[in-house]
């Protein structure tokens, strides 16, 4: 059922840069905001009584690593930075990931994204290797689909492998530049659909720019994805590591470098940008640039804090996401909104940020970084992907203005959710899924990938 009233609306955010509300109720119609105000029940018409709630558009999550759910608290990179975690989390467990486990761990992932509001996912899977005997995307996409939630894949790879100090890592998964190309466009082929209200999209994402692919290749690259209709996505910046690469060898910051390659523009987005100066931000806001704020994960690796505050300020485009779960275990969005709140302000003062800036970035921004423009706002003509946030639980008592909680809080209390009209979230329940049977696979595909990685560490001992 995808036409139906919200009713008694009393605390309704828009999610537009001004931070607008609305209130009275919201009329959907076949999976679209019909209209919001003042309104009369229709004979027959469907009712859901958000009275006692805060509304506001389903929120976007636009860079995650569902991959990662399963490599929570991973003991050797708990207290690492980012070039030791890496090398001890996804670039040590990967080759450990069989199909059962992407499963589960992707279905963790979108289940807590679903709990805390988001409606929308961009996932960003940077491993394709032919040690696997399945098709990562096709997993993923398959999840999705349960979810009933949109979802874009940022499909990534490289041709060549970011070299770490440890020789006893796997060597990364690598590809031709034609292999990996045909990797994206048979992704594109099968899911990319770039309709308003599209459910499934494909973006063109290696790893990262410096370090995953030869600069003759950008070029090549971005030509091929436009070409498609595909939007462009990677990693820059997360720390200096990426600064101090282009400096030293081509005597450019990344973003001036990369201007020159065609990585530029209202097509793409970046994740991270922690270490982007003032000049780089103001190239980004003039071409359109996106930014993938993710505070919590730089923070909890001691990398930074991203100058979305700036960005934002000088009119570009701002999203929020989480990142993977294994560099940010708490992977909801609730946590992100008020990460994205406390950090700013702790580090730049009081006026860095507002409550509605940072619900702005992960439902508008988050839509317009993946292409959307039916979606992200309570407005007619919308698409209808609502989130109905419960305010019953004591962490939302005491409030002055109730409406900002879901940014306040530090963890939304979901109650409903819809996508197209169509209801994922009922009574802060996913209906389909069975939690306790999620935790017994969590459980074994877990221990099970400890045990591996102690067997793969035995081996290297034995050689060396």
């Amino acid at each position: 059922m995808t036409s139906f009233l919200i009713t008694n609306v009393e605390h309704g955010l828009v999610g537009d840069r001004n931070g607008s509300r609305v209130s009275g109720a919201i009329r959907v119609r076949d999976g679209v905001i019909d209209a919001v105000g003042a309104l009369l029940p229709e004979p027959g018409e469907r009712m859901v009584d958000a009275a006692g709630c805060v509304v506001t558009p389903g929120l976007v999550n636009t860079h995650h690593h569902l991959f990662q759910s399963v490599l929570k608290a991973v003991p050797e990179g708990m207290n690492a930075s980012l070039n030791d975690w890496l090398m001890k989390v996804p670039f040590t467990y990967w080759p450990l990931l069989d199909e059962e486990a992407l499963r589960v761990s992707a279905t963790i992932g979108m289940a807590e994204l679903a709990l805390t509001g988001a409606t929308t996912v961009a996932d960003h899977h940077y491993i394709y290797s032919d040690r696997y005997d399945y098709d990562p995307a096709a997993v993923l996409f398959e999840v999705a689909k349960r979810f009933g939630m949109r979802f874009v894949l940022a499909r990534g790879g490289g041709t060549k492998g970011r070299v770490f100090d440890d020789p006893t890592l796997p060597p990364p998964p690598v590809e031709t530049l034609d292999d990996f190309l045909t990797g994206v466009e048979a992704a594109a082929s099968r899911w990319h659909d770039p309709s308003p209200f599209a459910m499934t999209r494909v973006a063109c994402a290696p790893t990262t720019p410096t370090f995953n692919v030869d600069p003759g290749e950008l070029t090549e690259i971005a030509l091929s994805a436009r070409a498609k209709g595909l939007r462009l996505h990677s990693h820059l910046s997360e720390n200096f590591a990426y600064v101090d690469f282009t400096l030293s060898k081509y005597g450019q910051r990344p973003i001036p470098w990369l201007s020159q390659h065609g990585w530029l523009g209202e097509d793409v987005w970046f994740a991270h940008l922690v270490e982007c100066d003032a000049a780089e931000v103001a190239r980004m806001a003039e071409t359109g640039t996106a930014m993938a704020h993710c505070p919590q994960a730089n923070a909890r690796l001691g990398s930074g804090i991203a100058p979305a505050d700036s960005l934002h300020g000088l009119g570009g485009t701002v999203s929020l996401a989480v990142d993977g779960a294994g560099a940010n275990e708490a992977a909801d969005m609730g946590a992100a909104l008020y990460a994205a709140f406390s950090l700013h302000r702790a580090a730049k003062g009081a006026d860095a940020v507002t409550v509605e800036t940072v619900l702005n970035w992960t439902t508008e921004g988050g839509a317009a970084v993946l292409g959307y423009d039916r979606i992200g706002q309570l407005a007619p003509g919308m698409a209808a992907d609502i989130a109905v946030f419960d305010l019953s639980h004591p962490r939302n008592m005491g409030l002055h203005d109730p409406a900002l909680a879901p940014m306040i809080t530090g963890a939304a209390s979901l109650k409903h959710s819809f996508v197209g009209g169509r209801q994922i979230v009922e009574d802060g329940r996913i209906p389909w899924l069975d939690l306790e049977n999620l935790a017994e696979d969590a459980r074994r595909v877990t221990h099970g990938l400890m045990e591996k990685r102690k067997e793969a560490a035995a081996q290297v001992s034995a050689v060396a």
